[in-house]
């Protein structure tokens, strides 16, 4: 079977979707190599992450003999019917137009509907092209797949979808997550960032609706003696954060990293003592998932999906409840070895539902009875 995907985040993006893409593909064709997968894509970036994907065995990258400011809409029907491809699955919230014309069924993810649910993230021109695609996909794609069960309520919610035209299939991590990092590159690595002795953890964009804000707030209470290690992008919301640990007497307490290389960022999750992540909406929340795999506590925003990826022995509170945020990263950092081994293990033995075998085979589950309608 060849199956062709829109690869444009796979072969381009470092972070997020790409990595989604990637492992996505990545896990099929490790799983199941009797198929072909060919990431259709206007361009590729020149990096090693990226070229090592695009080398696996039974991967096959495409791009445009005609390149298009409308390649990825329209342009790219003829490359997927010269290829024979039987099945194209949109990785990110759109499909090409037409497509069931030629004919070639289709399927799409969603991640989330974070622009509709809060749209003053976004600009106006911004919200209505991801609205415009993503409710044409739905509407036309033959299944939908959601990554959280969070994310089909707001699929039915906002596009009016039959509930029986999506499917949830979640997401995993890297592999390097799931893996014990030694104890020298461990050490390499604290070296190499400064990292203190005993810390927590907070890793996403610094944005909005991560809700840092709350974490600081929370830090104020929290044991002295830990302070806090934030992984990520900076955006203008870093500017109201550093505000608050201006007035709150933190900056001792707070070290911001940006640009870490992928590959050093699993010992910087086994390192931690607890995960926190109070982020407000979340498709899924794939850094919950990286800390449970690191053996690491978690503590997350409640009313969400981030339940789903953290599972019943996570602590989960009110976004804005700093004080209730204090109070749980204290009781664990109290809390017996004992104790802690047995939080550890629950974690790591509910996140063992989203291995990589596991989702690849519930995807082919999705890819065949798409098949199987559309022969009839």
């Amino acid at each position: 079977m060849k199956i062709g995907f829109d690869g444009k985040r796979a072969a381009n993006n470092l972070t997020g979707l790409g990595n989604y893409s990637r492992s996505l593909i990545a896990q099929l064709a490790e799983f199941f190599p009797q198929n072909q997968y060919f990431v259709y894509t206007p361009k590729i970036k020149h990096h090693p992450q990226i070229g090592r994907f695009l080398k696996l065995s039974h991967i096959f990258s495409r791009t445009p003999d005609k390149p298009g400011l409308l390649w990825r809409t329209l342009g790219i029907k003829r490359q997927l019917k010269n290829d024979a491809i039987m099945l194209f699955h949109g990785l990110s919230h759109e499909i090409p137009l037409g497509l069931s014309k030629i004919p070639i069924p289709s399927i799409v993810t969603v991640h989330d509907l974070i622009f509709l649910k809060f749209p003053q993230y976004f600009g106006r021109i911004d919200r209505f092209i991801y609205e415009i695609k993503c409710r044409y996909a739905c509407r036309h794609a033959d299944r939908i797949i959601a990554i959280s069960e969070c994310t089909k309520r707001d699929i039915i919610t906002f596009f009016n979808t039959d509930p029986q035209k999506i499917d949830v299939v979640y997401q995993s991590c890297d592999d390097s997550f799931k893996t014990p990092v030694s104890d020298e590159k461990k050490k390499s690595v604290r070296h190499k960032f400064e990292l203190p002795e005993r810390y927590l953890l907070n890793v996403g964009t610094i944005e909005t609706r991560k809700n840092l804000l709350t974490l600081i707030r929370a830090l104020k209470h929290t044991d002295p003696s830990y302070k806090l290690v934030v992984v990520g992008k900076r955006t203008p919301y870093f500017d109201l954060v550093t505000k608050e640990i201006e007035t709150l007497d933190l900056a001792s307490r707070v070290i911001f990293l940006k640009d870490v290389p992928f590959d050093e960022l699993p010992a910087i999750y086994q390192m931690a003592a607890v995960f926190v992540y109070p982020s407000t909406y979340e498709g899924f929340g794939i850094p919950i998932i990286e800390a449970l795999y690191s053996g690491i506590p978690v503590i997350a925003a409640a009313d969400s999906c981030l339940e789903e990826a953290g599972g019943p022995h996570s602590i989960y509170l009110p976004p804005s409840d700093h004080e209730g945020f204090a109070k749980a990263i204290n009781t664990l950092l109290c809390a017996s070895a004992e104790s802690l081994a047995e939080i550890k293990a629950s974690g790591h033995s509910y996140v063992r539902r989203f291995d990589n075998q596991v989702l690849s085979t519930e995807l082919m589950a999705v890819y065949h009875s798409v098949l199987s309608a559309y022969s009839k």
